[in-house]
């Protein structure tokens, strides 16, 4: 029987679960072998920001909270300046400039991290232009609002593996998070993610962390699910 591996900051289990005490009754399944959530909006109804911080202060977890805001500045601000209170350790917001300098306000002074959506997982060109984004190689697209991103404050972005090394080179990215969504183990299905990648190339490209969620919480046996991408993810060398 292999070696169990410990737990690893660098995978973070997306908690997509109805309600909070459905995140609660998973994280418990999981144990001592996931470090690190994400909560998202889609639980923000059922608790989501109770669960956020109950896992933080009473289970010692690190919380990343998915909220992906977009809004005129004070209002951002204000909302960040909210969400700083309960201590956790990652935010999203939209990735457009005025975005991210009016999150960064309301971080100030706080270990908040935030990260700026580039462009999402789900989305691919054919998406983009239905919405009436100026046409351009994904990728590119990509890589020009990270590079914006950064250059307004963000602490680190969300992108796909597609694009995780191509933002690693960036000059910007010198001490910036890298945080990808669209992670599927090998032999597990996609779903409505188009851009993926397994979680040791999404490491291997440049991702500080991956992110996996239904592959670990839809199992059988999450416990065993999420041990297996720790194996997998514990062959490649610690990020600098």
């Amino acid at each position: 029987m292999p070696p169990i591996p410990p737990a690893d900051d660098r995978l973070i289990v997306a908690l997509d679960v109805p309600n909070a005490l459905a995140g609660l009754e998973m994280a418990r399944r999981l144990g001592d072998t996931v470090s690190f959530y994400k909560i998202g909006l889609g639980m923000l109804t059922g608790g989501g920001l109770a669960l956020a911080n109950e896992l933080k202060q009473e289970h010692g977890k690190r919380i990343f909270l998915d909220m992906k805001f977009f809004d005129i500045g004070a209002t951002v601000t204000a909302a960040v300046r909210g969400i700083a209170q309960y201590d956790l350790d990652y935010l999203t917001v939209q990735g457009d400039p005025h975005v991210v300098r009016a999150a960064r306000e309301g971080a100030a002074g706080s270990g908040l991290k935030i990260l700026a959506v580039t462009v999402l997982t789900s989305l691919d060109r054919a998406d983009l232009d239905e919405s009436l984004m100026r046409p351009g190689d994904l990728t590119e697209l990509t890589l020009e609002r990270a590079a914006r991103a950064f250059a307004a404050g963000a602490d680190g972005v969300i992108a796909s593996p597609m694009e995780a090394g191509a933002i690693r080179a960036l000059p910007e990215a010198t001490g910036r998070l890298i945080v990808t969504p669209g992670v599927r183990p090998a032999g597990t299905a996609a779903d409505d993610q188009k851009r993926v990648a397994t979680p040791r190339a999404a490491l291997q490209a440049g991702a500080d962390n991956v992110v996996i969620g239904r592959p670990i919480w839809q199992a059988a046996d999450p416990r065993a699910a999420a041990l297996g991408v720790l194996r997998d993810i514990a062959q490649v060398q610690a990020q600098a």
